[in-house]
């Protein structure tokens, strides 16, 4: 029972030596710029699939970054990002219920907007330091990718997350590399 737990909540790392990421996946992992804008200079196609937006628990690995107790709930979102078709970024954002419209104001409305052109294009927004796992095929990111994908994957795949920070309010964005960004590495335009 503690191992089944212990592989749902993944080991974050400040530092991506930890999760011996090779040297491709690496510039995907440490650029702290816009995820959104660099998949779209590497790809022909970009679309956000918005898949939910909203009320949720936490998960095992989550609710400590938010200043929050295993059993609260939270404003979720799960999106795929898809390039030239293929889904190459599964990205799950939560955020706490007490979470202002003034602290997060375009958040409810984003529908198939990305998020990342949100955070990125507004002044206030400060971000945290990116955190860097190798997460298990049974972690909940990965079960949910599998699910919407209808793919399965047996090894580990790559993640990181940051926080976000506006006006007193912070939100938590993980995103999940899906094996498609390997093709999307020597598509630079």
């Amino acid at each position: 029972m503690l191992a089944k737990q212990a592989a749902r909540k993944a080991q974050w790392h400040h530092h991506v030596n930890h999760v011996q990421a090779p040297k491709a996946m690496r510039h995907w992992l440490t650029d702290a710029g816009s995820l959104t804008a660099k998949l779209i200079t590497h790809s022909s196609k970009f679309r956000v699939q918005r898949v939910y937006q909203q009320h949720d628990f936490c998960w095992a690995d989550e609710y400590t970054e938010i200043g929050l107790s295993k059993a609260s709930k939270v404003h979720a979102r799960e999106v795929l990002l898809r390039c030239d078709d293929a889904p190459a970024i599964y990205a799950h954002t939560v955020l706490p219920l007490s979470s202002t419209a003034s602290q997060w104001p375009l958040f409810k409305a984003l529908g198939e907007k990305s998020l990342g052109s949100t955070l990125f294009g507004d002044p206030q927004v400060v971000r945290g330091a990116l955190q860097f796992a190798r997460l298990q095929p049974n972690h909940p990111a990965m079960r949910r990718a599998q699910l919407l994908t209808n793919k399965k994957f047996d090894q580990p795949l790559f993640a990181r997350r940051s926080l976000f920070f506006r006006r007193g309010g912070v939100m938590l964005v993980t995103e999940l590399f899906l094996p498609a960004i390997a093709d999307l590495t020597t598509h630079i335009k």
